[in-house]
């Protein structure tokens, strides 16, 4: 899963840095899903740094791709985004989603196994 969090990560670098380069506006917010990318590339690279809190870890960047997932479906409902932030929005809205639900079923079967192992035992 700590794979998947620095893939996820990267793809956001790659959509703010896009925005921030096609928008010319020179606005920082434009860089927001970079900014949620490097966390999320910092968590992914701890967890495969420390194997023993990756669980922890991988919790965490859940918990922050659920909260990206709302604020930004949010941003782009609430302000009637068109253009570029509906763009970067909306690639912020599907990066995060594709990535909790990789998350949910990451668990799910991790759960699977210690439940499996522990009645074998």
């Amino acid at each position: 899963m700590a794979y998947k969090s620095i893939i996820a990560g990267a793809a956001l670098i790659v959509v703010g840095v896009f925005g921030n380069i096609v928008s010319d506006t020179g606005s920082i917010t434009t860089l927001i899903p970079a900014f949620i990318g490097v966390i999320f590339v910092a968590l992914g690279v701890a967890g495969r740094a420390k194997p023993d809190l990756n669980h922890h870890l991988m919790h965490a960047a859940a918990a922050l791709a659920l909260l990206a997932l709302i604020s930004s479906a949010g941003s782009a409902i609430g302000r009637s985004s068109t253009g570029l932030a509906l763009f970067t929005q909306l690639a912020t809205v599907i990066v995060m989603g594709a990535f909790l639900v990789l998350a949910i079923q990451s668990f799910r079967a991790a759960r699977i196994a210690r439940e499996a192992e522990a009645a074998s035992a």
